[in-house]
């Protein structure tokens, strides 16, 4: 595992390890990955000065007549592909994206998350996140096909599946990611891969690399794995559920020995503002119209804006605490899924909590008893609010945010938005199979 710090100690590793290329990667505002590859005679001037490239073709970067950008690598995120040929071997930087003038690009998505940490930091807080990517294997991305019939916590005899999972686990673990756990979801063909909590900016990398490794080992055996929030009719959906707390230097700001709860009134606002604005922050957490057909009741996915300890169908839910693990106090917000972009969903979740902490939002009872099994006037009693059912309804409530418009800034709050109306309205112009299967016949 590399932990390089400079310039200077990216340079001799390149020489002294023989490296071919160098991968530049960021993403566009979608969260896909994006890179170039240049040679080990570039690094020097590309560490310097960054890298030209044009931005006119990046989804929402910019428009062609301001379609210059730099790629500025950042030297701390150095490492080695392990699926790259050991004698030839190529390597990996993240970059910032930079104007002409040497400013950060307000299109940038990496740069919105940093803005925000830098905002919680002014406050005296460190992001931490731990997040839970669900995914599936399939024989290939034109056939949705199981390769395993496994179900929850199954110990199933060594099989594809169960190879693909701890290959990607080495390869993880080869690149300095450390993962917790591991294990078969509910779903035939579903899996999950829980990465070790860190930093904020430094959990966004690891995200983005996660899920390029999860693919990469699938390729290399013949196997398609999918990010696809809810890729079969009638089997749960793939989630990614984020542990997150804030922290005051080496002391976790959310927990509070004297609370019955252990949770400090600062992360009782702050869940409280993830809860309050979450309406608004889930057509980022959950982009695609895909994402909505997991959220629907009955199949595990937190629909309703609540929160609670043990109840698993909350929003927002709490890990009981463990007597010598303040460290670990923390909650996990459960609607977001693995398709987001990791920068931009990150941000407006740690904004939302922010702003319920500057403005002392008040947190409601928790919810502890099944919210599924409660009719539509015992939510309301409840007060218990849903999420958006539709790509369409979370753009409506995006539209009208002014702490996802502060997050991301105007240019991207704006391209995002636009982007979204165009999948939306391509959506429910197209005519699915499903309406040819039952219409056609009868009408």
């Amino acid at each position: 595992m590399l932990k390089l710090k400079s310039k200077k100690d990216v340079l001799k590793v390149v020489k002294d390890q023989d490296v071919s290329f160098i991968q530049i990667w960021f993403t566009d505002i979608l969260g896909i990955l994006k890179s170039f590859a240049i040679t080990p005679s570039e690094l020097e001037g590309a560490l310097t000065e960054g890298m030209g490239f044009d931005g006119s073709s990046i989804e929402g970067f910019a428009r062609i007549e301001e379609s210059d950008m730099i790629a500025m690598p950042d030297p701390t995120t150095f490492q080695f592909l392990p699926w790259r040929p050991k004698d030839r071997p190529v390597a990996r930087m993240f970059c910032d994206i930079l104007t002409p003038d040497g400013s950060h690009y307000a299109g940038d998505p990496r740069y919105v998350f940093k803005r925000a940490l830098q905002k919680a930091a002014d406050k005296g807080y460190k992001f931490f996140i731990g997040p839970e990517l669900e995914f599936f294997y399939f024989e290939s991305s034109e056939n949705p096909k199981f390769i395993d019939m496994g179900g929850y916590f199954d110990s199933r005899p060594l099989d594809l599946a169960s190879d693909l999972r701890r290959d990607t686990i080495f390869m993880l673990q080869r690149m300095g990611i450390q993962v917790e756990y591991s294990h078969h979801e509910v779903a035939p063909s579903q899996h999950e891969i829980d990465l070790r909590f860190d930093e904020g900016l430094k959990m966004a990398d690891k995200t983005m690399t996660y899920r390029v490794v999860v693919k990469e080992v699938a390729r290399k055996q013949g196997v398609y794995a999918t990010f696809m929030p809810k890729p079969i009719f009638g089997e749960n959906g793939s989630g990614m559920h984020v542990h997150q707390s804030l922290f005051r230097g080496d002391m976790n700001a959310f927990y509070d020995p004297s609370d019955k709860y252990h949770l400090s009134e600062m992360a009782k606002s702050y869940i409280a503002g993830i809860m309050r604005h979450a309406r608004e922050i889930v057509g980022v957490t959950n982009q695609w119209v895909n994402s909505y057909k997991r959220l629907v009741p009955g199949y595990e996915a937190p629909v309703y804006i609540s929160w609670a300890r043990r109840n698993r169908s909350t929003m927002i839910r709490v890990p009981m605490y463990k007597p010598g693990k303040e460290v670990a106090t923390r909650i996990e917000f459960r609607s977001p899924d693995p398709a987001c972009n990791p920068y931009l969903a990150f941000a407006v979740m740690l904004m939302a909590g922010l702003k319920g902490v500057e403005q002392n939002y008040a947190l409601p009872d928790p919810i502890e008893e099944d919210i599924y099994e409660m009719d539509e006037a015992a939510r309301e009693k409840a007060g218990i609010v849903s999420l958006p059912g539709s790509l369409f309804e979370a753009i409506q409530e995006l539209e009208q945010s002014e702490v996802v418009r502060e997050t991301l800034g105007d240019h991207i709050f704006q391209q995002f938005i636009a982007n979204k109306k165009i999948e939306w309205n391509r959506f429910r112009t197209h005519v699915s199979r499903y309406e040819i299967e039952n219409y056609l016949p009868k009408l």
